[in-house]
């Protein structure tokens, strides 16, 4: 569990860390679909297109980005990760957030998901302190409909898997 509050140091390191690891999951039924992940709390609680993402989360310098991209595979869906990984190209975010992705093919319960959760001081200044899953949803979704759910950045990896899927098509 994480805590946020206010106006903290660690809060503001936090918010600086500049890299995130991450695993796109994807399975082919009838078409490719990748699983995303909606964050939780109250920021994103109303945000639907473009508030989505891979299953990602921060690394320090003493981890290695792969085994902190499975790690945070774990801790956002309570489900742990393994198969044939295909590293992917990095992308930076807006915010400059700089985050590396391995694909690998899979399955799981979207709907069974059990996300870590993170204290948070709400609203900011109340003293009122709540908790939140970092996860509030995972879902399926074909590549197109992902195009449009996951953050407009992350977009290039659902790209790059659709160009490498095809080669081996």
């Amino acid at each position: 569990m994480c805590v946020y509050s206010g106006n903290s140091q660690d809060q503001l390191k936090r918010f600086m860390a500049r890299q995130s690891a991450g695993i796109l999951l994807y399975r082919i039924v009838k078409e490719t679909e990748v699983l995303l992940v909606h964050p939780g709390g109250p920021f994103f609680a109303k945000k639907d297109l473009g508030s989505w993402s891979i299953p990602k989360g921060e690394y320090t310098e003493a981890e290695q980005p792969f085994d902190a991209a499975k790690r945070e595979f774990k801790e956002e869906t309570g489900f742990e990760i393994s198969g044939n990984f295909m590293p992917l190209h990095s992308v930076k975010q807006k915010g400059g957030k700089v985050i590396q992705a391995w694909a690998v093919e899979g399955n799981l319960d979207a709907d069974a998901i059990e996300s870590n959760t993170f204290v948070l001081n709400w609203p900011p200044g109340s003293q009122n302190f709540k908790t939140y899953p970092e996860v509030d949803r995972a879902a399926w979704f074909t590549l197109r409909t992902a195009r449009e759910k996951i953050n407009e950045r992350q977009a290039a990896f659902l790209d790059e898997l659709e160009a490498i899927l095809s080669r081996h098509a």
